[in-house]
């Protein structure tokens, strides 16, 4: 992917980023590549992908809250939640939306001002609350019809990297990070 892939996005979705103050991420199938692998005791293990955590801390670091809101409970994503310190995270969460609007409401937030990003049909409803709605590459058809952006790379690989620089970048925060980082 070419460095400049943020340089041509639509106003509309630029307008969107610009005004968020909390990105949230669904897990299984977002920040995963949706498979559920378990050892032969029992235990779950789940893959995150490294650019996803530090686009994820990028954010944090520049005032952008960060949640995770997903349906199943999973030891993995509470320890990588804990590497990553993010103070908002979700489990066991039947109705993502409820749960959206309750965090929106706690922080004092208007929709407007979330993301939402996810993959599947469970996503759709805070997804349609979210002010900014975005599919993974790999996300169900519904899904991706109901975004207002969707990355190029799929849940797992990168694709919560891609949310977190359209962010920074339509907030006018990439240039000052690309400095930083050279």
């Amino acid at each position: 992917m070419p460095t400049d892939y943020l340089t041509h996005l639509p106003t509309e979705l630029l307008t969107r980023a610009a005004k968020v103050r909390l990105a949230v991420f669904d897990v299984d199938g977002t920040l995963t590549d949706g498979r559920l692998w378990y050892g032969e005791d029992g235990r779950e293990t789940k893959v995150f992908h490294v650019h996803d955590g530090l686009g994820l801390k990028r954010l944090q670091a520049n005032g952008i809250q960060v949640a995770l809101i997903t349906a199943r409970i999973s030891h993995p994503v509470a320890l990588r939640a804990e590497e990553l310190d993010i103070a908002h995270v979700y489990q066991g969460q039947g109705d993502k939306r409820a749960c959206l609007r309750e965090l929106l409401d706690a922080l004092q937030l208007a929709p407007e001002q979330a993301a939402f990003t996810g993959d599947d049909l469970p996503d759709l409803p805070p997804m349609r609350l979210a002010g900014l709605a975005v599919a993974v590459a790999n996300a169900h058809p519904w899904v991706a019809a109901a975004a207002h952006w969707q990355t190029a790379k799929s849940g797992g690989m990168g694709a919560a990297r891609e949310v977190c620089d359209l962010i920074l970048h339509a907030q006018g925060k990439s240039a000052v990070e690309r400095e930083h980082w050279q």
